[in-house]
């Protein structure tokens, strides 16, 4: 009988036991979702609903303060969260494990220290080590749980929106005037074109030459002409004939101070001075045992480079001529240019060596600077009218840059790759810009703003590569031979205009002639 009883009082126990285990995982389960934020803004009408519920539940005195704050705890989320109504869950992506446990670790040690009267050395300890373990100084600043990542941090190229539209008025001018490379209208296409016949393709010859007389000086094969630019007029100055006809002009040079005496540079080593108002030959002078190619006057110095690979100073009111004989380069020499001041001379071969000789030099001295980066022959040579000891320099097809030189240091101040043979340079001078002419591919002249080195334009219309190039006495027209045998002038460098767009009365009828020049002219 009391078995029987006792079976039966654990079997009404197991069963109250169940009964109030399915009541509390059914009361649980309805209280979670009563308590479950919502994931979106609650509408307007359930809080007015909440809100008088909340009121009513105030005013009730039976009230408990379970429900009171179960009816508080919707509207508070609402008023804190955001508009998605997310809960406060920590960003793992965003929080330092090793800080979190180390600062935990800290606040219960700190305040066991505290009670204990610990000295502030074992503080410093504590912070020192820090800094070595964590890479940490200020451990107080971090946050055991964080709820959003950082920001992430800006790129080095990154562009600040609100300082380009809200900066000075100065940095846009000053970005306005730069990207303006020139105010000025350069035409695109010769302003007048002459035909030069037999006109020799060899890059270490100069060919061309214009005078303060406004006179041009053009070596065909044989025969020098010139072509008066101000009138039109074509001469035939002289013409070699040497043995087996194989005599020929390698290079022609106008005196810079005057302009009517003519330096003619010959296959056969000889340099002749001719009176070109008279028409006759002055004297001729020796001093090469092959062809010159380069010739530069310094004054009444005429100084000349041949393929025997030396440089010769005449002096031509001398009979004994021969002051000075310049050896340092191993091939010939095809570039030639002495310094607007007259106190330095350059010299470029096809040794691509560039060498800078001081206007005392004897035939004994060594040049000042002997400087080797040009990768090719330096022909192109060109001192500029602004800076003073500034040398532009031009490499050939396996060099296709422009270097540019302080002749009193020797140091490079810049290099600048082309992409073709660089043939010839001029400087404007009336700004800072540089024309350089080119060959293959394109055979084109550019224009460059010096000191950026910006290219501003580039002229075509040679079909062959440019080989020289001359400036104009009034510094506007550049003249431009190429082995196409055409002859084409430019109005390059035209001065910026003083009397606000107006041009004088002699720009207007030069512009007038060259219209009426509307097909190609014959020199002979």
């Amino acid at each position: 009988g009391n078995i029987a009883f006792t079976k039966e009082t654990k079997k009404i126990k197991m069963t109250s036991s169940v009964v109030e285990y399915e009541h509390l995982i059914t009361t649980s389960f309805s209280d979670a979702n009563s308590a479950r934020p919502t994931s979106a803004a609650m509408p307007r009408w359930k809080r007015k609903q909440l809100e008088a519920a909340m009121s009513q539940a105030e005013n009730n005195v039976n009230a408990s303060p379970s429900k009171k704050e179960a009816l508080k705890q919707p509207l508070a989320q609402s008023s804190t969260s955001g508009p998605s109504g997310c809960r406060f869950i920590p960003n793992r992506a965003a929080m330092d494990f090793e800080k979190s446990a180390h600062a935990l670790r800290r606040s219960d040690s700190s305040s066991d220290l505290e009670s204990d009267g610990s000295s502030s050395m074992e503080d410093e300890y504590r912070t020192s080590l820090n800094s070595e373990i964590l890479g940490s100084d200020d451990s107080s600043s971090h946050r055991i749980l964080s709820f959003k990542e950082k920001a992430p941090a800006p790129k080095g190229d990154t562009v600040n929106n609100l300082k380009v539209l809200y900066s000075a008025s100065g940095y846009g001018s000053k970005n306005s005037q730069s990207s303006k490379l020139t105010t000025r209208s350069i035409p695109s296409a010769p302003s007048r074109i002459l035909d030069a016949p037999d006109l020799l393709d060899d890059y270490y010859v100069n060919l061309l030459s214009w005078s303060d007389t406004n006179i041009l000086a053009v070596a065909l094969a044989q025969t020098v002409y010139l072509w008066n630019a101000s009138s039109g007029d074509i001469q035939e100055l002289c013409s070699f004939e040497g043995p087996e006809n194989d005599t020929y002009v390698s290079s022609v040079s106008w005196v810079k101070e005057g302009g009517t005496h003519l330096a003619i540079g010959t296959s056969m080593g000889t340099t002749q001075l001719w009176d070109v108002q008279a028409g006759k030959r002055l004297r001729s002078m020796d001093g090469h045992t092959d062809r010159v190619g380069s010739l530069s006057w310094n004054r009444h110095i005429l100084s000349t480079g041949g393929r025997d690979s030396i440089v010769v100073n005449h002096d031509v009111r001398i009979a004994s001529h021969n002051v000075a004989t310049l050896q340092s380069h191993t091939q010939e020499v095809c570039g030639l240019s002495w310094s607007p001041d007259g106190t330095t001379l350059a010299s470029g071969g096809n040794d691509n060596m560039l060498c800078l000789w001081d206007a005392a030099t004897s035939s004994t001295s060594r040049p000042r600077f002997c400087l080797t980066e040009h990768q090719a022959a330096v022909k192109a040579l060109a001192w500029s009218p602004h800076e003073r000891n500034l040398l532009a320099t031009g490499g050939g097809t396996a060099d296709r840059t422009i270097k540019f030189w302080n002749s009193q240091t020797g140091s490079l101040l810049n290099s600048i790759d082309t992409g073709s043979q660089v043939c010839a340079l001029q400087w404007n001078p009336h700004e800072k810009e540089i024309l350089s002419s080119h060959g293959f591919a394109r055979n084109q002249l550019s224009l460059w703003k010096y000191p950026s080195m910006a290219k501003i334009k580039d002229l075509d219309g040679h079909t062959s590569r440019v080989m020289h190039m001359a400036t104009s006495p009034d510094g506007c027209t550049v003249v431009s031979a190429a082995a196409d045998e055409t002859l084409r002038f430019w109005d390059v460098f035209a001065p910026p205009s003083k009397s606000g767009g107006k041009r004088s009365a002699s720009d207007l009828s030069r512009s007038t002639k060259s219209k009426k020049i509307s097909k190609t002219m014959h020199i002979r």
